[in-house]
């Protein structure tokens, strides 16, 4: 009798595990592919950031060429004139600002207020399968459409947000919204993408975000609206990428 319940209690075991070696896999590969259509290609890849935020009734513009390859990115401010020439240099989960008024450049917070809603690490770091440990929580309908509901955990604590809820639809494998949290796993800010862009890589054409929308999670005027135009592929030296060369 002893024998049987020790058998049964391994195959119990044995059948836990698995499954949840599956639902880690399954995770990982959501988040793998969803990735791609946020920026998270290895090749050079370039875009337009345009942020509209509206804060307390006050209305802000501003506008960004990004330039990443990899786990680096390369954002020059182009609009409004005063910011021009700014410059936000992502090296690995590393970042830093310039600009020419500057004698070296400075390092900054990912978490730091860029605009309205948006945070510095909101207009580039779209790596998340590498700064995040996901965990499946349930799946469920989101606009008649079947997602999974991923928690990710950050791996270390320089990265833009602690803990994220993010949806991610289960056809298409592109995330759809998500609820940005405190370590206590409060939503603060939320955020809804869409996809009307397509990039080509390595003669690969997929969908490509075209907005993100930040609310706060408790004043809904209060937002910032990230628009993404004219992405491409492109070859980026190495060099530019190299904080070094900020003041050269």
């Amino acid at each position: 009798m002893k024998i049987k319940k020790i058998i049964l209690s391994l195959i119990i075991c044995i059948s836990y595990c698995s499954l949840s070696r599956a639902s880690e896999n399954l995770a990982n590969q959501l988040l793998q592919a969803s990735d791609r259509s946020r920026g998270g290609v290895k090749d050079g890849i370039q875009w337009v950031a345009k942020v509209e935020s509206s804060e307390s009734g006050e209305q802000t513009n501003r506008e960004f060429d990004v330039k990443a390859n990899g786990d680096n990115a390369y954002v020059e401010a182009i609009a409004p004139a005063k910011n021009k020439g700014e410059i936000y240099l992502f090296n690995d989960r590393n970042m830093w600002f310039f600009k020419p008024s500057l004698k070296k450049p400075v390092s900054i917070s990912a978490r730091q207020k860029l605009t309205g809603q948006a945070a510095n690490g909101d207009i580039a770091s779209t790596h998340y399968a590498r700064d995040y440990d996901p965990v499946i929580e349930k799946t469920e309908n989101l606009d008649g459409e079947k997602t999974h509901v991923l928690l990710l955990t950050a791996k270390t604590k320089n990265l833009t947000y602690d803990k994220i809820r993010y949806w991610i639809n289960d056809k298409s494998k592109l995330a759809v919204k998500a609820e940005f949290l405190t370590l206590q796993g409060k939503a603060f800010k939320i955020g809804y993408l869409k996809y009307q862009n397509k990039l080509t890589v390595d003669g690969q054409t997929f969908p490509f975000v075209s907005e993100l929308k930040i609310v706060d999670a408790k004043f809904e005027n209060n937002k910032s609206i990230i628009t993404y135009a004219n992405p491409k592929s492109t070859k980026l030296s190495p060099s530019l990428f190299n904080v070094n060369n900020l003041t050269r």
